[in-house]
Formats: C-alpha cells, sequence, structure tokens
C-alpha cells in the first residue's frame, strides 16, 4: 500500500467498542489506522487488527497511557516519524467510575478526567501543529449526550464529556483557517462493553426514554464519525453532533 496517498488514521480507545467500529468504517477507504489502547492484554486490539488485515488494512496496535503528555508525545513522535502525517484523529479512550457525588473519592475523580479530557488535550495538542503545517486534518472527539443532560452517579464522567464539547468549540475556532475541522460525537445509550456494565433496571430506564426505542450500535456512531472526516462535512467545524435515538433533543 502506498501510504502518501492513504490517510492515517489514530484512533484511541481503538481496540474496541466504538473505537474498533470507527477502524472498521476506515478500513473501506484503505487508510492507514494505528490504534492506541490500554487494556490490559492484547485480545481486544488482536481482534480488531484481524479483522483489518482480513480486510487488506495495513494496521498497528500501541498500549499506551493517553492520560500521559509524556506517552502520548512518544507515540505521536513516534507514527509522524515513520508515516510522516496524521491525516484524522479520532480521540475515544474513555472510562467510567460511577457513584453518587458524596460517595465518590478524589480518586475517582481525577482518574476519570485524565483519561477522558487530559488525554483529549495531550492527543490533540500532539496533532495541532503537523496538520498546521499540511493545511488539513480532522479532529474527532467523542462526547456524550450526559456531557449535555447530565445523570446522577456520573459526575465524574458528566464533566469530563461537557468538558470536551467546550474544548472542541475552542480549537475549531483556533484552526479553521489553516484547514482543520474540529468536531465532537455525543453518544446516546450505545451497545458496548461500557454498556454491559449498567444494571438491568438501569437499562429499562433508559430505553424508556429514548423515542427510537432501542440501544444505538457502535457502528452507526462511527458513520457519523467517519462523514465528519469525509469532503462531504468540510463545511462543518465545532459542532457537537448528538446519535443518541432521540434520547436528547
Amino acid at each position: 500500500m502506498n501510504t502518501s496517498s492513504s490517510r492515517v488514521i489514530v484512533i484511541t480507545g481503538g481496540s474496541k467498542g466504538i473505537g474498533r467500529a470507527v477502524a472498521l468504517r476506515f478500513a473501506e477507504e484503505e487508510a492507514r489506522i494505528v490504534l492506541a489502547h490500554y487494556d490490559p492484554d492484547e485480545i481486544e486490539s488482536n481482534i480488531t487488527l484481524r479483522a483489518l488485515s482480513e480486510r487488506g488494512i495495513e494496521a498497528e496496535s500501541h498500549r499506551v497511557d493517553v492520560s500521559s503528555f509524556e506517552a502520548v508525545d512518544g507515540l505521536f513522535g513516534d507514527i509522524l516519524s515513520r508515516l510522516g502525517k496524521i491525516d484524522v484523529l479520532v480521540n475515544n479512550a474513555g472510562i467510567t467510575k460511577d457513584t453518587l457525588l458524596m460517595r465518590m473519592s478524589e480518586g475517582d475523580w481525577d482518574t476519570v478526567i485524565r483519561v477522558n479530557l487530559k488525554s483529549v488535550f495531550n492527543c490533540t495538542k500532539a496533532v495541532v501543529m503537523p496538520m498546521i503545517k499540511q493545511r488539513s486534518g480532522s479532529i474527532i472527539s467523542i462526547s456524550s449526550v450526559v456531557g449535555q443532560i447530565g445523570n446522577a452517579g456520573q459526575a465524574n464522567y458528566s464533566a469530563s464529556k461537557a468538558g470536551i464539547m467546550g474544548f472542541t468549540k475552542t480549537i475549531a475556532r483556533e484552526v479553521a483557517a489553516r484547514g482543520i475541522t474540529v468536531n465532537a460525537v455525543a453518544p446516546g445509550f450505545i451497545d458496548t462493553g461500557m454498556s454491559e456494565a449498567i444494571s438491568e433496571k438501569a437499562k429499562e430506564n433508559f430505553l424508556r426514554q429514548i423515542p427510537l426505542g432501542r440501544i444505538g450500535r457502535p457502528e452507526e456512531v462511527a458513520e457519523v464519525v467517519y462523514w465528519l472526516c469525509s469532503s462531504a462535512a468540510s463545511y462543518i467545524t465545532g459542532q457537537v453532533i448528538h446519535v443518541n435515538g432521540g434520547l436528547y433533543m
């Protein structure tokens, strides 16, 4: 594959769930795909790499703590030195540590903010200058409907996802003149490993609030991410696109 003519896509949290779906969607254009993950083992990332390989895609996976500025700087420096560019960044890494505020520890707060929000700063900062120099690029950050409406027991998660929305709009203003688009996608209740941890009672409560009456699929989020990085969305920047079945309107 001629990587100089193929887009280079970096996806954090790319080993599974929405990240995997995004990688497989970009595989349809024969992109060069780099996955970042922080799983305790390589099982999920190997599944994703195998699926990409079966589609004839050059892909690689790296275990990295995206909440660490130094680790991210090292990874992105390596990617740029080897592949020469980064065309698309998808900030998808995220975790939850849910509990009511009265029971939430400082550690639970700090960890979620670091992984979900500081990682977006780290990775975006790492690609901004290269994208400015090439005068093109797309940055997509995965937010959440709870960043817009809040959710009891998720003060840390909601704050991190709301922070992504504000960060997205600000960076979009800073780099628009250089041909770079910056947007966020805010999923609702999506069928991923993260949603599997939710109790059946909570799931039923969510479903009652969704006008379309069902849980979303990772592929439906991936389609929006891909579209925002395509020429069809070249005049869209600084936006938060909600993919939630009508949970928030």
